[in-house]
């Protein structure tokens, strides 16, 4: 295993930006990819669906989640003060950390306190977020993902594709091929197969490692416990088989009380796979007592900003810190089905992570660029159990990308025209007339197959329809002259009947 803890960190040191491009261009060219993504995301989305219609007053829920995370949010500084003094009540330690060096350092000061080798990791995003892999790697510690899907990844030197199912872009085949490969023995692509190699592989882990390391799903303020959820036994032998256990979170994941932990777990489920409870909910309040049996004789919480903090009081992008990570947002979007989430670059993807990452990188220049990877179709609202606007907050960050003139200078060119011929009624109808003369080089049938300059993208995977001779406004003024020529016509020819018939009239008399 050794060398595994640098985990693909070749996607994190190309730009996300001026690379997002290329990594499409290769996830639309990879049906199986393509294949895989969308039948993972379909089933998810369906039984997100059922479960929303089994539970009944869905909307009502969503409501109740939406205003616990904004009440939380808006009153976040008392309620990491109540967690973090009840978190030491409980005999356990907080550290909070401005930044991802902060939190790697923090880390490595007690792995090397207590002269560790190996950690057993469970799923932690935020860890991703800050790259801890590798400084570990770094520093000669060995990071072991004890999650089925992040240990394949982990394998393959690859970053999780999916907030909730990291390796939805594999099947048994590339699975078998890497336990092969990592085993020296030839592996049958059957999921009992490989999940009893794994399960056999990992145990030692648990058993040897001296820090074991998750995330948090929420942390409760009350009482300051920690709560995990997985449909994997990994979790809890990471969080109370080492003697250390260090949880790493970001300073938004907490609820004010157990009451509202129901009401996010409910939604959290739901929304994430469709389960009424994940297959493990485990809560942890402080390291092991003297009547306990098991558990860690320390516990260590890890609080990160790392950009949060700089949302708060934001009258657009503060709901941003209302996720609670269901990934229900990234099984609609059209356009995550299509390239999955390595396309994008970052640790998060999806429309959550096209939001998130410009946000917490505060970097509109290349990271910004993932706001551009939406239809903004609004789907992301529609699925997210806590009401969260993604689609207009995608639409505010291109707003703050062209105020702060991060655009190209063709682009922006092509915008002042836009804006010059919608913005006068005389040069919009010269434009549109002669767009008519100036498309007939690269129209066949009535339609486009091969754009020119920018249009060429568009034109790559679909047909863009030529403009008709005659505009909608041209053909609107034809016909409302043809109606009062027609109307004309029928009056004259009332007058005349009338005429008539008062003639014929008079004559019988």
């Amino acid at each position: 295993m050794s060398g595994h803890g640098n985990q693909a960190e070749m996607m994190q040191e190309e730009p996300i930006g001026s690379g997002l491009k290329r990594r499409t261009e290769e996830a639309l060219n990879n049906p199986f990819l393509r294949k895989a993504v969308a039948f993972t995301t379909d089933k998810l989305r369906s039984g997100r669906l059922q479960a929303m219609e089994d539970f009944g007053s869905w909307e009502e829920w969503r409501e109740r989640g939406r205003a616990i995370r904004e009440h939380t949010i808006r009153h976040l500084d008392f309620y990491l003060n109540q967690f973090a003094e009840n978190v030491v009540k409980a005999g356990g330690h907080v550290h909070f950390c401005r930044e991802a060096g902060e939190a790697v350092n923090t880390f490595l000061d007690i792995a090397k306190r207590h002269n560790t080798k190996l950690v057993a990791k469970g799923k932690s995003m935020v860890s991703e977020e800050i790259h801890l892999n590798r400084h570990l790697n770094e520093e000669g510690i060995e990071a072991i993902e004890t999650d089925l899907g992040e240990y394949i990844l982990q394998l393959a030197k690859e970053t999780p594709s999916h907030l909730i199912i990291p390796a939805i872009h594999k099947n048994k085949e590339q699975i078998a091929d890497l336990f092969t490969e990592d085993s020296g023995e030839q592996m049958a692509p059957e999921t009992s197969t490989l999940a009893a190699y794994a399960r056999q592989k990992l145990r030692q882990y648990f058993l040897e490692a001296g820090i074991g390391l998750t995330g948090c799903n929420f942390g409760v303020a009350e009482s300051g416990s920690i709560t995990l959820v997985s449909n994997e036994g990994n979790g809890r032998m990471v969080s109370t088989i080492p003697k250390v256990h260090v949880v790493i979170m970001g300073m938004e994941r907490l609820v004010p009380t157990f009451e509202d932990l129901e009401v996010v777990l409910n939604l959290l489920a739901r929304s994430a796979t469709g389960q009424k409870l994940t297959v493990y909910t485990s809560l942890l309040t402080g390291p092991r007592g003297a009547e306990d049996l098991d558990g860690p004789e320390e516990l260590h919480v890890i609080v990160l900003d790392n950009g949060r903090s700089a949302q708060l009081g934001d009258p657009i992008f503060q709901e941003v810190l209302h996720c609670i990570r269901c990934a229900a947002c990234l099984n609609v979007c059209p356009v995550y089905r299509h390239i999955g989430g390595h396309t994008y670059g970052s640790v998060y993807s999806g429309p959550i992570g096209a939001v998130l990452t410009p946000l917490l990188k505060q970097d509109m220049k290349e990271a910004g660029q993932l706001a551009y990877a939406s239809s903004l179709c609004g789907a992301c609202y529609e699925a997210c159990p806590v009401k969260i606007p993604l689609h207009d907050m995608l639409v505010h960050l291109r707003y703050r990308k062209v105020r702060l003139k991060m655009t190209s200078l063709p682009e922006r060119l092509a915008f002042r025209t836009f804006q010059t011929a919608f913005g006068n009624v005389k040069v919009y109808r010269m434009a549109t007339k002669a767009a008519y003369y100036l498309q007939k080089p690269f129209g066949q049938n009535g339609m486009i197959r091969r754009g020119p300059g920018p249009l060429a993208g568009w034109t790559k995977s679909r047909f863009f329809p030529m403009k008709p001779r005659l505009s909608f406004r041209d053909r609107w003024q034809t016909l409302q002259n043809e109606l009062k020529s027609s109307d004309r016509k029928k009056g004259q020819a009332a007058e005349q009947d009338q005429s008539h018939n008062g003639k014929g009239e008079r004559g019988t008399y």
